[in-house]
């Protein structure tokens, strides 16, 4: 499993962060497990979210990257994309990957990366924080994104 050797995520104290979340629609039912831990870490945290959806994992980052101009201090960005029989889930995980880091880089706002690249839907179902999941990726990634914002005000303080 992917969470092996994982830190324990808990959210951080980002009272008043502002925290959008962008959110694929493909694979309702991953994506309502992950949307649902991303949410309830920024409620944990005491920050303010802002849903953004998507049409899939390939519009992530165009949305990711409007949010970051448009005042967000911190992106989650969710999706899943599962293997098909074509090259099709590597141009959309290397574009959606890709793209999600220049996001981060080019405009300094921290993106959580929470999109899940696996090969079946019991992969996507054992990840996304649903009932039966072994692990929680939209929290984990909202916890990133904050922490992350967090560390970056923090240096610049210093």
């Amino acid at each position: 499993m992917s969470g092996t050797g994982a830190p324990e995520q808990s959210a951080p104290r980002a009272q008043g962060m502002k925290v959008t979340v962008v959110a694929a629609q493909w694979h309702e039912q991953v994506m309502d497990g992950l949307l649902a831990g991303a949410l309830r870490a920024i409620e944990d945290a005491g920050a303010r979210a802002n849903v953004v959806r998507a049409v899939g994992s390939f519009e992530l980052p165009i949305l990711a990257a409007a949010a970051a101009r448009g005042g967000a201090d911190a992106v989650v960005a969710l999706g899943v994309v599962i293997r098909g029989g074509t090259p099709h889930f590597d141009y959309v995980c290397r574009a959606a990957t890709d793209g999600l880091s220049r996001v981060a880089l080019d405009t300094g706002v921290p993106v959580g990366f929470g999109l899940l690249t696996c090969d079946d839907e019991a992969q996507a179902l054992a990840r996304c924080g649903g009932p039966g999941s072994d692990e929680d990726k939209g929290y984990e990634a909202a916890c990133a994104a904050m922490r992350t914002a967090l560390t970056l005000a923090a240096i610049a303080q210093s």
